[in-house]
C-alpha cells in the first residue's frame, strides 16, 4: 500500500470513530469544590477562609462544647520530670531542629566545673524554674475539668482549650484528659513542624492555616483565659484579647488570669502604661495576678460562676411556666 493510501484509510478509520471529524471525547471536568488547583490558588482563598469558619462550627455542634477556657503561654515548657533528665531548648517552637550548642541550658557538670557560658546557665536556671509553669498549668487544667463535669448541663460547659501544642499547651490539654473531660486544641499549620500533642482529644483537634481563624475560635467560645509565662505569641494572643475586652467588642464578660506575678512584673509594667496615660486606671482591672492553681481555680470558678452560671439560672427561672425556652447554649447554638 502506497503512503496516500495508507493515509487514506486512516482519515476513514477516524472519521468512523468520530462521526463528522469532532474530536475524542472529553473526561469530565472536575466540580469546583473538588479542583484543588483552584482552591489552592489566590481565586479560592475566600472558600478556604469560610472553611476555617464552618468546618469548625460544625464539629463544635457535634461535640455538644458550650463553652471554653483558653490557655495559653510558652510551648518551649517542658514537664518537670523531663526537665530535670535533660532541659533542651528547640531552636524554633516545637520545632525538630536544636538550638545551637551555645544557646542549649548547661548540664550539671558544665554548672560544676564552671565550663558553661553564663547564658547557658541562665537558660538551665530558667529552664528548672518554668517547669513548675508546666505542672501548675496541668494541675489548674485538672482542677477546672473536674468541676466543669460536675455542674448539670446538656452541653459540655468550660472546656479547657490550647494552641495545641507543647509546653503549656500540652500541659493544659493534659490535665483536662487526666480529669477526663473533653479538651480542644486548635494547631497553626508553621513552616516549621509542630504536631498536636497527644492530649488533645481526637474528635477536636483542629488544624489553622489562618492565623486570624484561630484567633477568631479561641475568642469566639471562651469565657476566660488563663495566661503563662511566655513569649511572643503568648503576648500577641493575651493583648488581643485584652483589648476586645477593653472595646467591648465581645458581647459577654471575660475572666482573664496573669499566671506567674514574678515573671509578669519583670516582663510587663501595666502601671507604667496607665502612668503614661496610654491606657485608663481601669483597665487594670481586666487582667488578675495568680500565683498558685489553686488561687486561679478559685477566681476562675467564681468568674464563672458570677458572669454566666448564675445569670442562666436567673434566665431559667424567670421562663420557668412560659412558652418560651431558654437557649441551650451560647451564639453557636443559633449561628447559622
Amino acid at each position: 500500500m502506497s503512503g496516500s493510501e495508507g493515509t487514506s484509510a486512516k482519515a476513514v478509520e477516524n472519521s468512523a470513530a468520530s462521526p463528522c471529524g469532532a474530536p475524542e471525547a472529553l473526561p469530565r471536568a472536575p466540580l469546583a469544590y473538588e479542583n484543588s488547583a483552584f482552591l489552592d490558588s489566590p481565586d479560592g482563598r475566600i472558600i478556604r477562609i469560610v472553611s476555617e469558619y464552618s468546618e469548625p462550627l460544625a464539629r463544635f455542634r457535634r461535640e455538644q462544647i458550650q463553652d471554653t477556657v483558653v490557655f495559653f503561654g510558652s510551648a518551649r515548657f517542658h514537664p518537670l520530670d523531663k526537665a530535670n533528665r535533660q532541659l533542651e531548648l528547640l531552636a524554633n517552637t516545637d520545632a525538630v531542629e536544636l538550638a545551637p550548642a551555645d544557646e542549649q541550658p548547661a548540664s550539671a557538670q558544665e554548672a560544676e566545673d564552671g565550663s558553661a557560658s553564663l547564658l547557658r546557665l541562665r537558660r538551665a536556671e530558667a529552664a528548672v524554674e518554668m517547669a513548675r509553669y508546666y505542672e501548675d498549668a496541668r494541675r489548674l487544667a485538672y482542677l477546672l475539668t473536674e468541676w466543669s463535669l460536675s455542674l448539670k448541663s446538656r452541653r459540655h460547659r468550660f472546656v479547657v482549650t490550647s494552641g495545641g501544642g507543647a509546653g503549656i499547651m500540652e500541659a493544659a490539654n493534659r490535665g483536662a484528659h487526666e480529669a477526663g473531660g473533653k479538651t480542644i486544641g486548635l494547631n497553626i499549620r508553621l513552616p516549621f513542624e509542630q504536631c498536636p500533642n497527644p492530649y488533645v482529644t481526637p474528635s477536636l483537634s483542629f488544624e489553622f492555616h489562618y492565623f486570624f481563624m484561630r484567633k477568631y475560635w479561641f475568642a469566639y467560645l471562651s469565657k476566660a483565659l488563663v495566661v503563662f509565662p511566655g513569649g511572643f505569641g503568648t503576648i500577641d494572643e493575651m493583648f488581643e484579647m485584652l483589648t476586645l475586652a477593653q472595646t467591648q467588642k465581645l458581647n459577654k464578660k471575660m475572666t482573664i488570669l496573669i499566671y506567674g506575678s514574678a515573671f509578669w512584673k519583670e516582663v510587663l509594667n501595666v502601671d507604667a502604661m496607665v502612668d503614661k496615660g496610654v491606657i485608663a486606671p481601669g483597665d487594670r482591672h481586666l487582667l488578675q495576678m495568680v500565683d498558685t492553681p489553686e488561687e486561679a481555680f478559685e477566681k476562675l470558678k467564681e468568674g464563672l460562676t458570677h458572669n454566666h452560671l448564675v445569670p442562666e439560672a436567673e434566665r431559667l427561672a424567670q421562663s420557668a411556666g412560659k412558652d418560651e425556652e431558654l437557649p441551650a447554649g451560647p451564639e453557636i447554638v443559633h449561628t447559622l
